[in-house]
């Protein structure tokens, strides 16, 4: 299971959109990935929970490893294809956040592990201040201040650099291109 969990090493700048759900990440995954016209890693959490809920299931603890392992599986496929920026819409870090606010402060102790290990070049860490959009799989939108401090304390206790995206879709993806445009600069 451990491999699995594991990062592939590659040559591509890393980014993760972190954040509680319904605050823009998708979105802005996907522009970003245009913009630099490379490839995004999507929620492979969104995938795995749509498909349980087809069969009229619902998530458990015992799913939150095999969305973790998804969830690599996934950017360990396309971080060869990027060009140079490698976006990703969530990380193991982020399944680690869900998994202790969903059960009862329980993770994994290999999820934890590879989620603090595996190495990314900067978080984008989304504000709620994005106004709630519901669908049939969020499902808090009155925990959004708890989550996202749930969030930043995860980022600032593993000394993750980020900064944080406020405001419109516009100005959080002008934020988030400063940030990958002097990324790119530094690597050259």
């Amino acid at each position: 299971m451990e491999e699995k969990l594991r990062q592939d090493a590659s040559d591509c700048i890393k980014v993760v959109l972190f954040g509680p759900e319904s605050t823009g990440k998708s979105t802005l995954a996907k522009q970003l990935a245009q913009h630099y016209q490379t490839v995004f890693v999507p929620e492979y959490s969104r995938i795995y929970a749509e498909e349980k809920l087809r069969f009229g299931k619902t998530l458990t603890i015992n799913d939150v490893l095999p969305i973790a392992e998804g969830q690599m599986r996934l950017e360990n496929k396309l971080a060869p294809k990027a060009n140079k920026v490698l976006i990703c819409d969530t990380d193991l870090l982020e399944t680690k956040v869900y998994s202790e606010a969903y059960y009862n402060g329980v993770c994994d102790p290999v999820l934890e592990k590879y989620a603090i290990e595996n190495s990314y070049d900067f978080y984008f860490l989304t504000y709620i201040d994005f106004p709630w959009v519901a669908d049939h799989l969020r499902d808090r939108p009155h925990d959004r201040e708890a989550m996202f401090k749930a969030f930043e304390d995860v980022l600032i206790k593993y000394n993750k650099p980020y900064i944080l995206l406020k405001g419109s879709i516009a100005e959080r993806f002008q934020l988030a291109v400063d940030q990958i445009d002097e990324l790119i600069k530094t690597k050259a």
